[in-house]
């Protein structure tokens, strides 16, 4: 049955639209501080900041070399962006840029690139940021929520700074429910997801990455130096196919092979296993100091797994 034409929905422009945001996002970058100097390079993605992220900081007076800023349609986060940083952290060193930026295709959650080229997740962005807020009093709570997947070098880095991490299901929405539920202004993912309340209710990659420059002009130190906050503990992820009509995480070997694991690792590391949300997979992974413990616990648990019936 068709709807009558009078109850199909209208659609129209609202013109501003890209400038009010843009004036809006600059406004989250002291008025003290300019981009006068800084050499940004800044990979849009072909997605929905390739206009606004360039401009915003070339008006902030950065040198701006952009790339992924002309989509077709198709080619959004192609070869390019958060998810795929090497021809940005390549160019970033050809050109001598100081920093590089890394949006993803709707520029909800960014990569930072120093100027050596290496890349900075999620994980470091939010230590840096949260340091710097507790230190100026505004870090509500003095609380940083994550999700169970940032790596334990954050927990352990915000532990010597005295300050607090909350973990919760991997999901940028849990992250964002827990921060309502509690009061907090900071949270985020490892992928590069970076929710500051006190400006917007979810990731904005460009208002996260002015942080970062907002650091990088106050403080007058590298990229290299900024970024790279804390040494992360050695992480390894793999995925086992299984059987949607069988639960493998209620298999006695499994159980046993996790609770081993568990106890090998003591307080050097952890495991973490949960099934994909959307594939029928069982995702594995550990973090430990020792690399050797770390690969051999997590083939045992995955050969376990795989073998579940």
């Amino acid at each position: 049955m068709l709807v009558s034409a009078e109850k199909i929905g209208r659609a129209r422009r609202i013109e501003g639209d890209r400038t009010r945001y843009m004036e809006f996002a600059k406004t989250t970058f002291p008025r003290r501080f300019r981009l006068d100097g800084l050499k940004v390079v800044i990979d849009c993605a072909n997605g929905a900041a390739y206009r606004t992220a360039p401009e915003v900081l070339w008006e902030l007076g950065a040198d701006v070399i952009p790339i992924g800023v002309k989509p077709d349609g198709f080619n959004i986060n192609d070869n390019c962006g958060s998810t795929k940083p090497e021809l940005a952290a390549q160019l970033v060193v050809q050109q001598g840029a100081d920093i590089g930026i890394c949006l993803d295709g709707d520029a909800d959650r960014l990569m930072i690139i120093d100027e050596t080229g290496r890349v900075a997740d999620g994980d470091q962005l939010m230590a840096l940021i949260a340091t710097r807020m507790a230190a100026e009093g505004k870090l509500a709570g003095d609380t940083l929520v994550a999700t169970v997947m940032s790596n334990l070098g954050l927990e352990r880095y915000m532990d010597s700074k005295g300050l607090s991490l909350l973990r919760t299901d991997v999901g940028d929405r849990y992250v964002v429910e827990a921060m309502r539920a509690g009061g907090y202004n900071l949270g985020g993912e490892q992928s590069g997801h970076i929710v500051l309340r006190d400006f917007v209710t979810t990731g904005d990659g460009l208002i996260a990455a002015l942080q970062i420059l907002s650091a990088m002009v106050d403080s007058g130190e590298k990229a290299s130096t900024l970024v790279q906050v804390f040494d992360p503990v050695p992480q390894l992820l793999e995925n086992v196919r299984y059987d949607p009509a069988t639960d493998p995480l209620e298999n006695r070997e499994v159980k046993a092979a996790i609770k081993e694991g568990k106890a090998r690792f003591g307080k050097e590391g952890r495991v973490l296993i949960r099934k994909s949300g959307t594939e029928p997979l069982i995702r594995v992974m550990g973090e430990c100091t020792d690399e050797a413990l770390l690969r051999e616990v997590v083939h045992n648990i995955v050969t376990a797994v795989g073998q579940a019936e």
